[in-house]
C-alpha cells in the first residue's frame, strides 16, 4: 500500500464513519478498486480507531461527564446533576451488548468481493435515510429507557453489513425508538466508542499480517487523515442532524449503489 492510498482510504474513512454513506462499504470498494484485497481487516479497525478520537474530541465533555457521574453514583455521591449523564449508561449498555451479539453472526461472512451487495446495501442506507425524517421523536437523555437502548442496538448490529452506514441506521433508530434528533446523533456517536473497541480487540490477531502489508508510515498517514477529517465530518454532521436533513445524503448514496452495480468491479 503507497502512501497516497493510506492517505486516500483514511480521509474517506474520516467523511463516511460520520457523514450517513457507510464507512465499512466505502473502504471495501476503494480497496477492490486499488487492487489491495489483501490488507487484513484490521487496518479498516485501526482507521475506525483513529475516528474513534474523533468522538472523544468533539464529544469530550459529555464522555467525562458520564465517566464523573459513574464514579458519583459509585462513590453514592450523586445527585440531580447526574441524572442524565447516569440516564444514558444502561440503554448504552444494552444497546453495546445486541451491537456484539449480532456483529459477531455478521463478521463471520465474508463481504471482501461482494461489491454488488455492498452497492445495494448502499441504496438500503438511502431508503433508511429517507424515512428517517418520518420519525418525530421528543424524548431526551433522562427519558432514555430499555426501548431505546434495544431499538439502536439493533440497528447499530446491522451497521456491520458494508454499505449499510452505521451512523446512519442508528440515527434513524434512535428517532424510531423515540429519542429527539439531536439526542439520536449524540447517543449514536457515543455508541461507537465501544463498538470500535470491541472490533479492534477481535481483529487485533491479525496484527502481524497488517504488518507485512502495510507499512507503519503508510498507516500512521491513513490514521491522521481520518482524524482530521472525522473531526471536520462530525462537526458538519451534528447540525444537519438537529434539522433533520438525513435525507440529503440519498442524493448521493442512490446515485453511487446504482453506478457501483453498473461499472463496479465483479
Amino acid at each position: 500500500m503507497s502512501l497516497l492510498q493510506s492517505l486516500i482510504l483514511g480521509a474517506f474513512q474520516g467523511i463516511a464513519e460520520f457523514l450517513p454513506i457507510s464507512s465499512s462499504g466505502h473502504l471495501l470498494l476503494f480497496k477492490n478498486i486499488m487492487g489491495l484485497t489483501d490488507v487484513p481487516q484490521l487496518f479498516d479497525v485501526i482507521l475506525h480507531l483513529a475516528t474513534l478520537l474523533s468522538i472523544l474530541v468533539v464529544f469530550r465533555k459529555r464522555v467525562w461527564g458520564i465517566i464523573r457521574s459513574c464514579a458519583r453514583f459509585l462513590a453514592k455521591k450523586h445527585d440531580d446533576s447526574d441524572a442524565e449523564n447516569l440516564a444514558i449508561v444502561v440503554p448504552a449498555a444494552l444497546a453495546t451488548l445486541l451491537t456484539a451479539l449480532i456483529g459477531l453472526a455478521i463478521s463471520k461472512l465474508d463481504f471482501s468481493s461482494n461489491t454488488p451487495l455492498v452497492c445495494i446495501f448502499l441504496l438500503v442506507t438511502a431508503v433508511i435515510l429517507l424515512i428517517t425524517p418520518l420519525f418525530k421523536g421528543t424524548t431526551g437523555f433522562r427519558g432514555l429507557g430499555m426501548r431505546h437502548g434495544i431499538i439502536t442496538g439493533i440497528a447499530q448490529g446491522l451497521g456491520v453489513f458494508p454499505g449499510i452506514s452505521r451512523s446512519g441506521i442508528t440515527i434513524s433508530g434512535g428517532m424510531a425508538s423515540g429519542m429527539g434528533r439531536a439526542e439520536a446523533g449524540e447517543f449514536s456517536f457515543l455508541l461507537a466508542i465501544p463498538a470500535v473497541l470491541g472490533a479492534l480487540v477481535l481483529e487485533a490477531k491479525d496484527l502481524g499480517t497488517l504488518s507485512g502489508s502495510v507499512e507503519p508510515v503508510a498507516l500512521g498517514l491513513g490514521a491522521l487523515a481520518a482524524f482530521v477529517v472525522g473531526v471536520i465530518a462530525l462537526r458538519l454532521l451534528m447540525p444537519i442532524v438537529r434539522r433533520g436533513k438525513l435525507a440529503w445524503f440519498a442524493a448521493y448514496l442512490i446515485p453511487a449503489g446504482i453506478l457501483g452495480l453498473i461499472f463496479g468491479p465483479f
